[in-house]
This record gives C-alpha cells, structure tokens and sequence, in this order.
C-alpha cells in the first residue's frame, strides 16, 4: 500500500500519480489535499509518514510545488527516508542505496510522464543490501 500526500501545488501530479498507480493496479490511499486550495505541506507529510510508521502503508509519494518542503518535513520523521526526485536515475539509486520509503515530486517542475518514469523506476528498484545497509543503520542512529 503507498501513502500519497500533498499540498496544493503537488494536488495535480498527485492525482495523475493516484491514476497512474490504480491504472497498474497498485493498491494507494491518498492522505490529501483534495483541492488546489492553499494548505500547508507538513500537515499532508506527517499522514503520510505517520501511515508508514504506523504499518498501515509501507511506502509514500509526497508531492509539493518542487518537492523540497514536504520532502525536508517528511525526513523529520523516525524511520523515514524520502529522497527528492527529480529524474529517473536517482529515482533506482535511492532505493538500491538508500531504500528510500518516502519520494517527493516537485507538481511545479515535474512533467507527468517523467513523474510517472520516476515512481515506476523506484518501486521497481530493489534494496542492494550489503555495504549500503550498515549506511542506513548508521543514518537510522542519528534518530536515537
């Protein structure tokens, strides 16, 4: 199950992603905003990431004007690790390497086709394990 969240300039790219992950029947539960009416993005970050921690989703697509507000919000989370994407190699190096649980789109500067490459490109990367664990265990220590 994905988490997806945004603010009012991620509303858009939120609901072509909503589409795009119920077009390849991948189960989403949208956490809003439901409107292009003005929110504040660390409002939608903190559902998104506290369905994750929660166990109700086990990962979230966050979207914002360029992705970095909600992106910064979501990483004051424990446990979260979302990386701003802004292109489709980045989008297979943040899982592998990092096994990001949490991607942020920016709906001002993202194009839809482009958005759709980086979700696909990211749920379909695999965690590579080995070295880049004891990183992120190193990573998750900052959090104690």
């Amino acid at each position: 199950m994905i988490a997806l969240g945004c603010d009012h300039g991620g509303y858009q790219l939120k609901e072509f992603i909503k589409k795009h992950l119920e077009n390849k029947g991948i189960e989403c539960k949208d956490y809003g905003t439901y409107s292009e009416e003005s929110v504040d993005y660390p409002v939608y970050a903190q559902k998104v990431c506290e369905a994750i921690q929660k166990g109700e989703c086990d990962k979230g697509i966050l979207c914002c004007g360029t992705g970095i507000g909600i992106s910064i919000s979501a990483n004051k989370f424990k446990g979260i690790r979302c990386a701003l994407l802004r292109e489709s190699f980045s989008a297979r190096l943040t899982k592998e390497h990092n096994n990001a649980n949490v991607i942020a789109l920016g709906g001002r500067v993202t194009g839809t086709e482009l958005a759709a490459d980086i979700v696909d490109t990211w749920l379909d990367a695999k965690f590579a394990g080995g070295r880049h664990q004891n990183r992120i265990d190193i990573i998750s220590s900052f959090e104690k």
